[in-house]
C-alpha cells in the first residue's frame, strides 16, 4: 500500500517516489499532510493490535559477503566485488580490487590492471611489488626493510620501494612493528648494531646479557584449590624478560610486572627458585647493598614492595604494636568516623595507572548504592556485602588483571601521609603448606592484590579462553582496637584476601560469589575471663543451693538414704539453678555491651567478632536446655500431686412419714450432697494454669516495642543509637549478644511489670483467684489437702464456721451476713485465727495410714452414680475407700488421733529464706502458718518465675536461630498454648484420679 498525497505544486508524492530517495525537500505544508497521515496510519495500525517483532541477528550470522548493519540490526548484502570486514560493521574490496571513492556513502570497488596486480596498504591504489605478494594481495618486504608505496608528495609510485633500514651505529633503527618506517632500536640492544648477538638472550622483545638467571624459568601457575598447574601464556612470554631486563637494567615496568606474576601466584614460595615468586626473591636479594625505599627495609629499590618479611613473629609486631596516628570519635567535637583508603593501581604490565579512592567499583565489586557504600568507610559500623557475579561478565569486563596497593589515608595539615595495609593471602603456600591459614606466629604479610585474574590460566594464547581463572571472593578489611584505649585508636588494619580457582566448564552459566566486609574487633580475653569468673562463681553457690533443696526434698519424702533417686534430683535442681546462673550472667553481658558500646564516645569498646559470639550462644543453649529440664520436671510434679477434698458436712436429721412405737415421728438422716465437692473439685481444676501475667500481651508488647518503634535497631553492628533508619541506608548485621540482652531485657522487664500491676493493683482491686479459691473452700465446708511429696503437702482449711454449707439460699445468705457482722467465730484452724493456709509436714506413721486407704482406691472405667452413703458402702469400693479416706483426714485435722496428732507453729525466718523445714516429724505432724498461700506451688500461678524465665529463654533462642521476632512470637505463643493444654489435661485426669470426682463434672 503506497501513501499518495497531492501537493498544491500539483505535484504527486508517495512513500516510493524517486524525488524522497534522492532527499528532494518538500514543501512545509506538504510535509506536514504526509506526516499527519502517515502518524494517522500507524495509530491505526497499532489499535488493531499489530506486534512489533524483528529476527535476532549478530555480526556472526552473517555471511562472507554481508555485513550487519546496527542501524537496522540485520546483515545487508556488499557491493560487488566486496567482503565483510574483520570487525563484520562494513564491507571492504576483495583482494586485487582497490577501494574507488563516490559521492555515497557506500564504496566501489575496481579490479587492478595485470601490470599493477597489487593493492596499497591504504586499499586506494593499485601497484607493482619488487617481490612477493602477501594473501590480501600487498606488497611485502624481507624482514630488516620497510615498504615504501608513495613518493614525499603522496604520489603512489609505480612500484613500490623496499628500503633497508640501518641497524649501524650511525642510526641504530629498525622497522617499525607494522613495516611502514624505521625507528629507533630498543635501547638494550644498543652496543654496535640493532642485531641481539651471542651470548645476550633475545626475549620479550629486549636483548638481555648473560646473567645469573637461568633461562629454563618456570612460566607454570599452580592453583592449589583445583590441584592443578596451568602452562600460562602469559608467564611463557613475559616471566624470564621481566626478571632479567628487572636484574639486568632495574627496567621499572619490568620490575613491577615480575612482581604481579608474583602476585598471580598467591606470593607462594617453592622449592623451585625459577617461578614467578622465586625470580623475584633472586632480584630482591640482589637489590640488598642498595638503599630501601621511603625508609621500609622490605621495599627495595625499584622493586615493588610484595612482602613484610619472614622473621619468627613479625606478623604480631606490625599488626599489634604501634598505633595508628589517627583517632576514631563517635561524637563530640572532634567527631571522627571516616576511613579513607588509597590504592596505587597497576595494570598487569608494570605501568603505574592512577590513584584511586577504595570505595568505588575497585575492591567494591558487587552492585550496592552511593549512600549504603559510604556505611562501609564509617568507623565501628560493621559493613558485609556479597553477590554472585557472572564469570563470563568477569572474564569480559577485567581481561587482565588489576593490582592494587593498598593504603590509609591519615592526612594532614601540611602533607598528606599514607599507612600501608599489610596484606594477608589466605591461599599463599610456603613449601606446600597454607601458613596463613594457621596461628598468627605463621603468618607471612603480603602487599599487593587483585581482584580477578582472567590471564595466567590461558595455556595456548593470550587470545584464548582461560582454562581457569582466579576470584578474590573474600575481600575484608579487619580493624583492631587498641587495649585500654579511651581515645579511640586502632592498630594498624589488617587487609585479608582469600582468592577461588574457578575452573571454566560453561561460561555463560558459570557464577561465583564475592564478597566485601569491614570488621572490627577488640582483645576479648578479659571480657571472656570476666564472664567465665561470673560464671564459676555463681555456679559454685548454685551447688550449695541445690544441696539445700536436695536435703530438703529428702526431709519431706522422709528418706535418709542417699541413693541413685536422690542424685536424680540433685541434678534436677542444679539443672534450673545453674539455668539461672547462665541467664543472669548471659542478660548481664548483653545489656554491658549494648551499653557500653552505644553510649561510648571515644571508640573504646567493640563488639565481639560473630565468631567471638559463640561460646556465648553455647551458654544461652545451656540455659535453655537446663531450664528446659527443669520445667519439664515442675510439670510432671504437678501433675503428680496427691489431692483430697475433704468433705466436713454431716448428715442433718429430717422428718420421716414413719411413726415410732411412742408415737413420734421419726426423723432420718438426709444425705450429703456431692455437689459442693464437685464445685471446688472444677474451680480447683480451673485455676490450675492461671497465671500473673498475660502471656498475649506480653508477646504483643514485646513485638510493638522491637518492630514498630524499632527497639530493635539498636541490637544493630554500629555505634548510633537510633531507633528509626531510613529505608534507603545500608543496615548491618545484628550482634547476638546485643540482640540476646536486649529482647531478653523486653520480654523480663514487661514480665516484671506484669507481675508488680496483677499482684499490687489487680489482685486487690480487681480479683484475687487464690484468695477466692480459699474463700470458696470456707463457704462450701470443703477443706483441700495437696500433697506433691511424700511427707510435705499444703493444707486448706474449708470447714465452715456454721458447721453447715449444705442449705437453702435464705440460710446461706444468713450465714455470711452473720460472718460480715462478726457474729460467728472466725475461719482459722485454731480458734480465734484467720490463718487458713498451711504448709504441712507429716509423720511417717500418718503417710503410712494414707497410704494404706489409697491403695484400696481403683480406677474407675464406668460413671459414677449420685447414691446416698449407706449405698455407696454396698455397691462400690470406691466411694467406701473414699468415705473412709474423708473420714480419717477429718478425724486427723480434729486430733481424734493421739498417734498421729499434729500441732502448729510458724516457720522461721530462716527457714522461709532456706525453703527447708529444720523440725522432723517424728512423733507429731507440723503444720506451718501459711499466709503467703505457697500451696499455689502446685499450680501455675506459683511458679511463673521459672514459666517466665523459660519463655523468655524460649523466645530468645527460636529469635537466634531463625533472626525473626515475629516467627519466635508466633512459637513462643504455640508452645505456651501446647504446655497448658498438656498442663490441663493431664492436671484435669490427676484429679480425677486422687479424688474420684468424675470428669464430666470437671468442665
Amino acid at each position: 500500500m503506497a501513501l499518495v498525497h497531492y501537493c498544491k505544486d500539483g505535484t504527486k508524492r508517495g512513500r516510493n517516489h524517486h524525488t524522497m530517495a534522492t532527499g528532494t525537500l518538500l514543501p512545509f505544508h506538504c510535509r506536514y499532510t504526509v506526516r499527519f497521515i502517515v502518524f494517522n496510519f500507524i495509530h491505526f495500525i497499532s489499535l488493531h493490535g499489530q506486534q512489533y517483532i524483528i529476527p535476532y541477528e549478530t555480526p556472526s550470522n552473517c555471511s562472507v559477503d554481508e555485513f550487519f548493519d546496527f542501524s537496522s540490526l540485520s546483515c545487508a548484502s556488499c557491493g560487488p566485488n566486496q567482503q565483510q570486514n574483520a570487525a563484520g560493521l562494513s564491507c571492504i574490496c576483495k583482494s586485487g580490487f582497490r577501494t574507488v571513492t563516490t559521492e555515497q556513502t557506500s564504496i566501489t570497488c575496481e579490479s587492478c590492471p595485470g601490470d599493477k596486480p597489487a593493492v596499497t596498504k591504504d586499499g586506494f591504489g593499485c601497484i607493482r611489488c619488487p617481490s612477493s605478494l602477501t594473501d590480501a594481495g600487498q606488497c611485502q618486504c624481507p624482514p630488516g626493510y620497510i615498504l615504501v608505496e608513495r613518493d614525499v608528495s603522496g604520489n603512489v609510485l609505480d612500484e613500490a620501494v623496499c628500503e633497508m633500514c640501518n641497524g649501524n651505529v650511525s642510526a641504530f633503527s629498525v622497522p617499525n612493528r607494522r613495516g611502514e618506517r624505521c625507528e629507533r632500536c630498543q635501547a638494550s640492544f644498543i652496543k654496535s648494531s640493532c642485531v641481539c648477538n651471542s651470548p645476550s638472550v633475545l626475549a620479550g622483545g629486549l636483548c638481555l646479557p648473560q646473567s645469573s638467571l637461568a633461562t629454563n624459568v618456570n612460566p607454570s601457575v599452580n592453583f592449589a584449590q583445583l590441584k592443578v598447574s596451568v602452562l600460562s601464556a602469559w608467564f611463557v612470554k613475559n616471566l624470564y624478560s621481566s626478571a632479567a631486563a628487572c636484574l639486568s637494567f632495574s627496567n621499572l615496568t619490568a620490575c613491577q610486572a615480575l612482581g604481579n606474576m608474583c602476585v598471580m601466584n598467591m606470593h607462594s614460595f617453592s622449592g623451585i627458585s625459577t617461578d614467578a615468586c622465586g625470580l623475584f626473591n633472586t632480584v630482591f636479594r640482589s637489590r640488598a647493598a642498595f638503599s630501601s625505599t621511603q625508609d621500609i627495609s622490605y621495599w627495595r629499590q625499584n622493586l615493588p614492595w610484595l612482602y613484610y618479611g619472614d622473621e619468627p613473629g613479625l606478623a604480631s609486631r606490625v599488626l599489634q604494636t604501634d598505633p595508628v596516628p589517627v583517632s576514631f570519635s563517635f561524637r563530640g567535637r572532634n567527631k571522627n568516623t571516616d576511613i579513607k583508603l588509597l590504592a596505587a593501581v597497576y595494570n598487569v604490565k608494570g605501568v603505574f595507572l592512577r590513584w584511586e579512592n577504595i570505595g568505588g567499583s575497585n575492591l567494591l565489586i558487587c552492585p550496592e548504592t552511593a549512600i549504603k557504600r559510604l556505611s562501609a568507610f564509617s568507623f565501628g559500623t560493621s559493613y558485609q556485602e556479597s553477590c554472585d557475579v557472572s564469570v563470563a561478565d568477569l572474564v569480559h569486563t577485567l581481561p587482565e588483571p588489576l593490582f592494587y596497593d593498598v593504603f590509609m589515608d591519615l592526612g594532614g595539615e601540611d602533607s598528606r601521609k599514607l599507612l600501608p595495609l599489610p596484606t594477608l593471602v589466605y591461599n599463599q603456600q610456603y613449601n606446600g603448606r597454607f601458613i596463613n591459614q594457621e596461628s598468627m606466629k605463621s603468618w607471612y604479610l603480603s602487599r599487593r592484590m587483585f581482584l580477578v585474574d582472567a590471564l595466567s590460566g590461558r595455556e595456548k594464547s593470550m587470545n584464548s579462553l582461560p582454562k581457569v581463572i582466579r576470584v578474590a571472593n573474600s575481600v575484608k578489611i579487619r580493624f583492631q582496637l587498641v587495649p585500654n584505649t579511651q581515645e579511640g585508636q586502632v592498630f594498624p588494619p589488617l587487609l585479608t584476601v582469600e582468592y577461588r580457582d574457578v575452573p571454566i566448564t560453561d561460561i555463560d552459566t558459570q557464577t561465583v560469589s564475592m564478597s566485601f566486609a569491614l570488621e572490627y574487633e577488640m582483645d576479648q580475653n578479659e571480657a571472656r575471663m570476666k564472664t567465665d569468673t561470673a560464671l564459676g562463681v555463681l555456679a559454685g553457690l548454685s551447688v550449695l543451693l541445690s544441696v539445700l533443696k536436695t536435703v530438703s526434698w529428702k526431709r519431706r519424702i522422709a528418706s535418709p538414704i542417699v541413693d541413685l533417686r536422690t542424685m536424680l534430683m540433685f541434678f534436677l535442681f542444679y539443672a534450673g539453678d545453674l539455668a539461672n546462673v547462665f541467664l543472669a550472667v548471659t542478660v548481664g553481658t548483653g545489656l554491658y555491651w549494648l551499653i557500653l558500646y552505644k553510649a561510648q564516645q571515644q571508640a573504646s569498646v567493640l563488639l565481639p567478632l560473630p565468631q567471638q559470639e559463640e561460646q556465648f550462644v553455647t551458654y544461652i543453649s545451656c540455659a535453655f536446655a537446663l531450664k528446659a529440664v527443669q520445667f519439664l520436671h515442675k510439670l510432671i510434679v504437678q501433675l503428680s500431686v496427691d489431692v483430697f477434698f475433704i468433705d466436713w458436712e454431716r448428715p442433718r436429721s429430717k422428718p420421716s412419714k414413719t411413726v415410732s412405737a411412742n408415737g413420734e415421728q421419726k426423723r432420718d438422716p438426709s444425705p450429703v450432697s456431692i455437689w459442693r465437692t464437685y464445685f471446688v473439685a472444677n474451680e480447683w481444676n480451673e485455676i490450675q494454669t492461671i497465671r500473673k501475667i498475660r502471656p498475649t500481651f506480653q508477646i504483643m508488647a514485646v513485638l510493638f516495642f522491637l518492630e514498630v518503634l524499632g527497639f530493635s535497631n539498636l541490637a544493630l553492628r554500629d555505634p548510633w543509637p537510633t531507633l528509626q533508619r531510613p529505608p534507603h541506608a545500608y543496615t548491618p548485621s545484628y550482634s547476638l549478644i546485643m540482640r540476646y540482652g536486649l529482647t531478653a531485657t523486653l520480654w523480663l522487664c514487661f514480665g516484671l511489670l506484669q507481675v508488680i500491676f496483677f499482684t499490687v493493683f489487680y489482685e486487690h482491686f480487681v480479683e484475687d483467684k487464690i484468695r477466692q479459691f480459699v474463700d470458696l473452700c470456707s463457704i462450701s465446708n470443703i477443706s483441700v489437702l495437696l500433697l506433691p511429696h511424700r511427707c510435705f503437702g499444703y493444707y486448706i482449711h474449708g470447714h465452715s464456721v456454721h458447721g453447715h454449707a449444705d442449705t437453702n439460699m435464705e440460710e446461706m445468705s444468713n450465714n455470711l451476713r452473720r460472718e460480715a457482722e462478726s457474729m460467728c467465730g472466725q475461719r482459722g484452724l485454731l480458734p480465734n485465727t484467720d490463718i487458713q493456709t498451711f504448709q504441712v509436714a507429716l509423720s511417717v506413721r500418718l503417710r503410712s495410714h494414707y497410704d494404706k486407704i489409697r491403695e484400696s482406691f481403683t480406677r474407675r472405667h464406668g460413671p459414677s452414680r449420685l447414691i446416698d452413703a449407706a449405698s455407696a458402702n454396698q455397691l462400690d469400693p470406691n466411694i467406701r475407700a473414699y468415705h473412709t479416706m474423708n473420714h480419717f483426714l477429718g478425724s486427723i485435722i480434729d486430733h481424734a488421733h493421739p498417734d498421729m496428732d499434729y500441732y502448729v507453729r510458724d516457720k522461721l525466718t530462716f527457714e522461709r529464706v532456706m525453703g527447708m523445714e529444720f523440725l522432723e516429724p517424728n512423733d507429731k505432724s507440723i503444720f506451718y502458718n501459711d499466709e503467703g498461700h505457697s500451696f499455689s506451688d502446685v499450680l501455675y500461678y506459683g511458679n511463673e518465675g521459672t514459666l517466665l524465665i523459660f519463655d523468655t529463654l524460649f523466645f530468645c533462642v527460636v529469635d537466634l536461630v531463625s533472626q525473626s521476632f515475629v516467627l519466635a512470637a508466633v512459637l513462643t505463643y504455640v508452645q505456651q498454648m501446647i504446655f497448658k493444654r498438656i498442663r490441663n489435661v493431664f492436671g484435669r485426669r490427676n484429679i480425677v484420679n486422687k479424688t474420684l470426682v468424675d470428669d464430666r463434672f470437671l468442665i
